[in-house]
């Protein structure tokens, strides 16, 4: 028995509610569940339960089994003192308050239909399964269940990526443009760069980027210079002696201390993806887009974002990858893949953070934009498509990854609308 399958009994009163008794055997009338918490303290709010011909208003806790009670410490915490029924599977202990007065207990173990447990057990306990518990039958689920419940978990996917950035604000006193910048930064490294890129960022004061973004090179030489790419002694061309110069300029200017991070790698990565063209393509957007914050925030739609986006490395990017080796010429340009990505990662969730912020509540536009940008595609998508529920856009991948890392991986079965609803068709 898991206490998650006691909560949605409880929450749905799916059990024997006539002649319900205490361990007392006091007859026991629910006039109202409560309202569900999902905080510390009780697990149900504000709940009406007649005992014994007497009404009761207070709090109901739920336990597997009523010695647990004890040993999860509820007796020495005053935010238990007011509960007024003990719901258990199984009584193994009489309860107390603080106050020595015992907690009536009502043992569900005795009311709870066979069918619900073997449905229950059946979907939780899938020992044949090869991806989730409900592998064979979440295509059968209606699709505004679906819909409305990848609303809910791409809200909560929106603020647990909000947790980062609010991490930023705090610590740089709510400078906006300041943590666009980390966080954009962080995403132009990608996974293998991304918090080599984030440290850098915070080791460089955005007030000097805002400075220097006036001047290409400059806003180059400073990414290159904390990256420790121009310290390579064996490149001659005049390209990389200028960013030396620069950057021995800017450091002495405004006194940058020595970066001692970590480093960006090239290994495992595409030509296209090593961090001297992200770097320089990053260089550029600041340089064309100095208020990048407030331009950001002016977008709407997805082709505003292709035009913001619609840079190049410098012209010696056209030919190079890495500083002296030269390449085949070619143009290397931030793809509407990338913008993407950008998008998914940084944007929308800056967006739905300052929205927040502002007290404004502009969720169904975030939403829309969500919407029109493609799916991301991984393994956990695939996986979704192979099962036969399709994903179409970056707001639906991005709701089915917090479904599969935040429920699916955790039997969270009976906190998801998929699977209560398969629980409820059985039932």
């Amino acid at each position: 028995m898991r206490e998650d399958l006691l909560h949605y009994v409880w929450k749905t009163q799916k059990f024997q509610s006539l002649d319900l008794r205490t361990s007392s055997q006091e007859p026991v009338e629910i006039i109202h569940i409560g309202q569900y918490n999902t905080s510390s303290g009780p697990d149900f709010f504000n709940a009406r339960i007649r005992i014994q011909n007497q009404e009761w208003a207070g709090n109901v806790e739920i336990h597997v089994k009523s010695s647990d009670w004890y040993a999860h410490g509820h007796e020495q915490d005053q935010n238990y003192d007011n509960v007024i029924l003990h719901v258990v599977w199984e009584d193994n202990l009489s309860v107390f308050r603080k106050d020595g007065s015992k907690i009536p207990t009502l043992a569900l173990k005795e009311y709870l239909d066979e069918e619900l447990l073997s449905s229950y057990k059946n979907l939780v306990c899938n020992k044949g399964r090869k991806f989730i518990n409900c592998e064979k039958d979440a295509n059968s689920v209606k699709s505004i269940i679906w819909g409305q419940w990848q609303q809910r978990l791409y809200i909560e996917r929106l603020e647990q990526k909000s947790k980062q950035i609010k991490k930023l604000l705090k610590g740089t006193r709510n400078d906006w443009e300041g943590v666009l910048f980390a966080m954009i930064m962080k995403n132009f490294g990608l996974n293998k760069n991304g918090e080599a890129f984030l440290d850098m960022a915070k080791h460089l004061d955005y007030a000097v980027i805002k400075k220097a973004s006036k001047d290409l090179l400059q806003l180059e030489s400073l990414f290159f210079g904390v990256a420790g790419f121009l310290s390579k002694a064996e490149v001659l061309d005049d390209y990389f002696f200028r960013l030396q110069n620069e950057f021995t300029f800017l450091r002495n200017k405004f006194r940058i201390k020595e970066y001692k991070g970590e480093r960006p790698i090239f290994f495992g990565l595409r030509p296209s993806n090593f961090p001297t063209i992200r770097l320089s393509q990053l260089a550029r957007l600041y340089n064309q887009h100095p208020s990048l914050f407030s331009k950001i925030m002016e977008c709407t739609s997805l082709d505003d974002f292709y035009r913001l986006f619609d840079v190049h490395a410098s012209a010696y990017w056209d030919t190079h990858y890495t500083f002296g080796k030269e390449s085949k010429k070619r143009k290397k340009g931030i793809s509407r893949d990338f913008v993407h990505l950008v998008l998914i990662n940084t944007i929308i969730p800056i967006k739905f953070c300052y929205d927040n912020y502002l007290g404004r509540n502009n969720t169904e536009e975030l939403l829309e934009l969500a919407n029109t940008v493609p799916a991301e595609k991984n393994s956990i998508i695939n996986r979704f498509e192979h099962i036969g529920v399709p994903t179409r856009s970056a707001f639906e991948s991005q709701a089915k990854i917090q479904l599969y890392n935040g429920y699916c991986t955790a039997n969270k079965c009976l906190q998801c609308h998929v699977g209560t609803s398969l629980l409820a068709r059985k039932n």
